[in-house]
């Protein structure tokens, strides 16, 4: 069963367009051009419930407006959407009850108050009675490890510290769903890996269905076997993320270990592409297809002490799509 459905989704906005300079501000006055922008374009995809997956785009790609659209704060242009078997932008009350969406850049807790009183506020929103909102709030900061930090004014919160107590206040109330906008963004190394642990095992644990965004692919690594990638507002690919290995990385990382200055006395560019190059290492860019025949002619005129053989970074290969 589908937990999210989207089917022709579109969002198109209309901006104006101001012509350059004074004389330019005097012609809107009278006439004002307008040009036309698709947000999002088309956009069709279904979502498993229990399954998580990574949305990838650049900035301006979509993935945020889409996220809006499918948490009912913006209405589609065109296409069709359900979500738990809801019309989001209906925003009925049994749906707002069963979903979460947080974006990473905005606030939903009160600045000047300790963040326990936001929670508490939270509760009061979703009528949860005092021993659920008191196991789950005991439950996620422990598992988070911000107990001690509930009494905090939000404002004296480190940034890691506020977005743990954020996506606590999202979670309150247990939602089905779960839209995630850039969850660790600005977060140091151990906070990132924290609030990824956290939602791999909260994700395995409650079956909450999870659409992520984030420019960090260390993020979409640990925690998607699916991503859907979203280019100038329409679906680029949608598939298993080894898939984008297979279908647009054509070559691989060889690096070869050699004996003191031994690097230099091979023309290796007619191998691949040199990346880098000491006097006892090289690291070639080899098309797929030509890993085995070039491993075998390096050792053949080189005396090799190390060789290894890697895939290209995913995040190289998800830049190269976004720069194309």
């Amino acid at each position: 069963m589908f937990a999210i459905e989207v089917q022709g989704l579109t969002k198109t906005f209309r901006t104006y367009k101001k012509q350059p300079g004074f004389a330019g501000a005097l012609k809107g006055l009278v006439r004002r051009r307008y040009e036309t922008v698709d947000a999002v374009k088309d956009v069709s995809f279904q979502i498993a419930e229990g399954e998580l997956v990574g949305f990838l785009g650049p900035n301006g790609a979509g993935k945020t407006t889409t996220l809006k659209m499918l948490s009912g704060l913006l209405y589609p242009t065109h296409g069709s959407a359900r979500v738990l078997g809801f019309v989001p932008w209906e925003r009925a009350d049994g749906y707002r009850r069963q979903f979460a969406l947080l974006l990473g850049q905005k606030n939903q807790l009160w600045w000047d108050l300790p963040a326990s009183e936001s929670l508490t506020l939270n509760a009061r929103i979703y009528g949860l009675d005092d021993s659920s909102f008191k196991k789950t709030v005991d439950e996620l900061t422990a598992l988070l490890n911000v107990r001690d930090k509930l009494d905090v004014m939000v404002r004296e919160l480190s940034l890691g510290e506020r977005m743990k107590m954020e996506l606590i206040a999202s979670l309150l109330h247990k939602p089905k769903v779960l839209f995630l906008d850039e969850p660790t963004i600005g977060l140091d190394v151990v906070s990132q890996q924290t609030v990824r642990e956290f939602l791999r095992s909260y994700n395995s644990s409650n079956k909450t269905t999870i659409l992520l965004t984030s420019h960090y692919m260390a993020d979409i690594q640990a925690l998607c076997r699916r991503v859907i990638i979203i280019d100038r507002g329409s679906i680029f690919f949608d598939g298993r993320l080894a898939e984008v290995l297979d279908r647009f990385a054509d070559f691989k990382m060889v690096t070869i270990q050699c004996e003191e200055r031994g690097a230099n006395s091979v023309d290796v560019e007619k191998f691949g592409t040199v990346v880098e190059r000491t006097a006892s290492t090289i690291k070639l860019k080899v098309k797929r297809e030509r890993v085995i025949p070039v491993c075998k002619a390096l050792l053949d005129e080189l005396q090799v002490t190390d060789i290894d053989i890697q895939e290209v970074p995913i995040e190289d290969i998800i830049r190269q799509l976004f720069a194309r």
